[in-house]
């Protein structure tokens, strides 16, 4: 891994660090989006990943931990643009977005009108729902989403 000047450059098939300090791991080939293996209260997991995730980014090429405070988001406000730009930078041409397990997580329509201005397709749906649907998308597009696994 090399960094240059605000860079990172990372080789296929390790983990990386971001700038905040989350790991992300990446898949063999940088423009498919992972699988998601098993989804059930609490836990994701992700090819590519060997421990799961609580809630998670997946996006072409990777995947990370999705902290909430990174962006403000909780149950309320909700998902944050800034929360999906991560997904738009890596590629994405569609999003999908879990609510959680109990749809407690809002999506704000600031969040649906910013991916609506860049023209990105974005499903809106329990998370159970919305890995499945991920799933079927990532068999042939650049798809991104956000999965929380409780509530």
């Amino acid at each position: 891994m090399e960094r240059a000047a605000g860079t990172l450059s990372v080789a296929i098939g390790q983990t990386a660090v971001t700038p905040a300090g989350n790991d992300v791991s990446m898949v063999k080939d940088e423009k498919r989006s992972p699988r998601i293996k098993h989804v059930s209260w609490g836990r994701l997991e992700v090819e590519g990943k060997g421990e799961p995730y609580k809630d998670a980014r997946l996006f072409p090429g990777g995947s990370r931990d999705w902290n909430w405070r990174e962006t403000g988001t909780g149950h309320t406000p909700g998902i944050q643009p800034a929360d999906v730009q991560e997904l738009l930078d890596h590629g994405a041409t569609v999003v999908v977005l879990s609510r959680g397990m109990a749809e407690c997580l809002q999506v704000p329509r600031e969040t649906l009108d910013f991916l609506k201005e860049r023209q990105i397709a974005v499903h809106v749906l329990p998370t159970t729902e919305a890995v499945a649907l991920y799933n079927k998308l990532a068999e042939n597009e650049p798809v991104g989403g956000l999965f929380h696994t409780t509530c």
